[in-house]
């Protein structure tokens, strides 16, 4: 059956094609969203793929494969290949096949069960089963405690996902409850409900993705106040840790001196502790030690926060493999990750549990209306040799600090003249540059702490309008009046900087938002610059482009 005005063309090769001049475009893309990937987003067909991940945290936030299927054939437009509803039902059902249990004969060990014994002895013949597990009779291996978030890891990166229904140790009680002033969003208090599910096995251990400016750190703090456990929450530099320690002061009723900081400036432990990823995976030099790792081991922790989960260090995974048996959540407005690794966040933190549309979000207005701008400038006439002589990295260099960006970053800054403003860029001699021309403040990684702080201060009390920021104002930051965003230099093609960045100006406002991104024309950077808006495409946002000869 055909019925040419329905928006999805589903494929044999498991991609997913939607039409965006069908008048159900955003309907059938919120209803895919949460069981299909992103591949890439040109202005008329949007491509999506179903990959086993996908499914797999479709499934494990509770969408069946039957629910699945109907949400493809409601909206698809020819009939679907029955080998895609093959691999649907296939890969949905392989989520069940492992579990993973409590020995109840030997609590120094676990047992995972295998429903189907052709994976059983796939197992049993790996070098998985010789070094971590043993059988102990038809269906079923042992394996030592410690290796519980390893055969995890290492299961689904050979096809199968593990069912964990071990229960989690709940940690020292610590009393706090929510300030009588506070009251949470809908949408905040159904993620902290997907996390904890109705508190059996199975349950407490997630990752939640919501936009940026959305309030993803009370979603962390509901989830603390419901499970008054023992707390550490890891975040991405000391401005989140003072954001958050600020938020739990002024959104629950616990104590002060039960709040601690862990970072470079300050070592407290408390009961709630707010620490970085930067401080757990420092080594002093020409050591193999991580010297902070027993922050995290000797914590008598009930509950661990992983903020921005998506910027996970490696050595950070290999720890939080040791630690299975606690309560996690992880935060971020992107699992997109560039180094391929959402398999493990998947394993070791948790499954995606709950995802809400940005479009949907804008719509309500608990996050702004963003318009993305995207101006095309020609290179330097005196660069124009050296840039085709370079290769392929310096290239990209080269057009990233063209020069004749400043000219439009003045442009911009004056057209806005009464928004608060943020430059952002990814090389410090072109952030440099564009400070000493227009004597505007700078933050970069060198830049102290407690300078960034005063900054940052200022800029709230709008005692600064201009300020020019390097990828370290990538993650947050809270500058509830930025509404402009210039970015004249990015990470290569990286998706989640994108969306990090457009995030720092989605507080809801009175003035609409505005980010704009600066690019060398014919040159590596257009194709760079595809790459990062496809996940902001993604979510409904479109961007407008404009040639500028300067």
């Amino acid at each position: 059956m055909v019925d040419k005005e329905k928006p999805l063309l589903v494929q044999s090769d498991r991609t997913i094609l939607l039409d965006l001049s069908s008048n159900d475009a955003e309907n059938a893309r919120l209803d895919i969203i949460p069981f299909a990937e992103l591949v890439k987003s040109p202005e008329h067909m949007h491509t999506y793929t179903l990959s086993p991940l996908s499914l797999w945290n479709a499934i494990s936030a509770g969408l069946s494969a039957e629910e699945i299927i109907t949400r493809l054939r409601k909206w698809s437009r020819y009939d679907i290949d029955q080998r895609v509803l093959f691999f649907i039902e296939d890969t949905a059902g392989r989520y069940g096949d492992f579990i993973l249990t409590e020995d109840e004969e030997n609590t120094e060990r676990l047992l995972l069960k295998v429903k189907r014994k052709l994976f059983f002895m796939q197992i049993a013949s790996s070098n998985l089963a010789k070094k971590y597990l043993k059988p102990e009779g038809e269906g079923t291996f042992s394996l030592d405690r410690l290796n519980r978030g390893r055969i995890k890891v290492e299961l689904i990166k050979m096809g199968f996902p593990v069912d964990d229904r071990i229960p989690l140790s709940r940690g020292e009680s610590v009393e706090m409850d929510l300030s009588g002033t506070f009251s949470a969003r809908d949408y905040q208090e159904s993620a902290v409900n997907s996390f904890l599910g109705n508190g059996e096995r199975g349950t407490g251990f997630s990752t939640i993705v919501l936009p940026c400016g959305s309030g993803k750190t009370i979603v962390g703090i509901l989830a603390m106040a419901r499970l008054k456990t023992r707390t550490l929450i890891l975040c991405p530099n000391v401005q989140s840790v003072h954001q958050w320690i600020r938020e739990i002061r002024t959104k629950t009723n616990i104590a002060d001196d039960m709040i601690g900081e862990y970072s470079g400036d300050v070592k407290e432990m408390k009961p709630i502790t707010v620490s970085t990823y930067q401080i757990l995976t420092y080594r002093k030099p020409g050591t193999e030690e991580y010297a902070h790792f027993s922050l995290l081991r000797d914590g008598r922790w009930g509950f661990i926060i992983y903020d921005e989960v998506h910027m996970l260090p490696a050595p950070v995974f290999r720890i939080t493999a040791e630690l299975q048996s606690i309560y996690r959540l992880g935060l971020t407005a992107t699992l997109i990750r560039e180094d391929g690794r959402e398999d493990e966040v998947f394993s070791l933190v948790g499954p995606k549990r709950y995802d809400s549309p940005w479009s949907e979000l804008a719509q309500r207005g608990y996050i702004a209306e963003a318009y993305c701008h995207e101006i095309r400038v020609p290179l330097m006439e005196e660069d124009e040799v050296g840039y085709a002589l370079a290769s392929k990295r310096e290239k990209y260099r080269i057009a990233s600090v063209n020069r004749r960006k400043l000219d439009i970053v003045e442009g911009l800054v004056q057209k806005h003249s009464e928004d608060s403003i943020i430059i952002i860029g990814q090389y410090i001699e072109q952030l440099e540059e564009v400070g000493k021309r227009f004597s505007w403040p700078i933050v970069t990684g060198k830049t102290s702490n407690k300078v960034r702080d005063e900054i940052y201060q200022k800029f709230r009390n709008k005692e600064i309008r201009v300020l020019i920021v390097s990828k370290v104002a990538n993650f947050a930051i809270d500058l509830p009046d930025c509404s402009v965003a210039i970015q004249i230099s990015g990470t290569f093609g990286s998706r989640q900087e994108e969306a990090q960045r457009l995030g720092r100006i989605l507080r809801p406002k009175e003035r609409p938002s505005h980010f704009y991104t600066i690019i060398t024309e014919y040159s590596e950077e257009e194709e760079f610059a595809m790459n990062r808006q496809k996940f902001l495409s993604e979510q409904g946002y479109s961007y407008t482009l404009e040639r500028v000869d300067v």
